[in-house]
């Protein structure tokens, strides 16, 4: 069971790594496109006058679902040891104290997935859109919801291998 959550826990993260750097990179995209053009404009005097429209919107949830999909990618990795207060205790005990913090993590996970959701479909039912760009807020908030969800839920399989297991907060995939 142990090898079975760790090897879902890897193929998660690796999902929410992927769809953390398709983000990125579109957020920087946007980003170079919006200021090169700026910087153009300014330079020609106005002569040229591209406008990338709606980039701080586009940025703005880029930068939403590439940080869910990072912290979902990296959960294992959230804890700040603060040794003077563990500085006695085994390894093992750490862990399974990791283990409990992470449970704190997968429950702010499962909240944020049922708020998301709620609005998601609030959005789609009332035909909400974004203010720029008049994109659909309904599946805005439906990838954001799947990424806290995913947040949740690798937090609940690093909860398990570290509080029942006493395995290593980081998993260990072969590399």
């Amino acid at each position: 069971m142990q090898s079975t959550l760790e090897r879902a826990s890897h193929w998660l993260a690796l999902l929410c790594k992927i769809v953390a750097g398709i983000a990125l990179l579109a957020l920087l995209g946007v980003t170079i496109a919006d200021v090169s053009t700026r910087y153009l404009y300014r330079l020609t005097e106005g002569a040229i006058a591209l406008r990338v429209i709606g980039s701080v919107e586009l940025v703005s949830y880029l930068m939403l679902l590439s940080l869910l999909a990072a912290m979902a990618a990296n959960v294992e990795k959230s804890q700040v040891v603060v040794e003077a207060f563990s500085h006695g205790l085994s390894p093992n005990l750490k862990n399974r104290l990791h283990g409990v913090y992470l449970l704190g993590f997968a429950a702010l996970g499962l909240v944020l997935f049922i708020g998301l959701l709620d609005s998601a479909t609030a959005a789609a039912r009332h035909g909400e859109v974004t203010q720029d760009l008049r994109l659909p807020m309904g599946p805005i908030y439906y990838m954001a919801a799947v990424l806290s969800l995913l947040l949740g839920l690798r937090s609940l399989i690093h909860a398990l291998l570290s509080a029942v297991f006493g395995a290593e907060g980081e998993v260990s995939h072969g590399e």
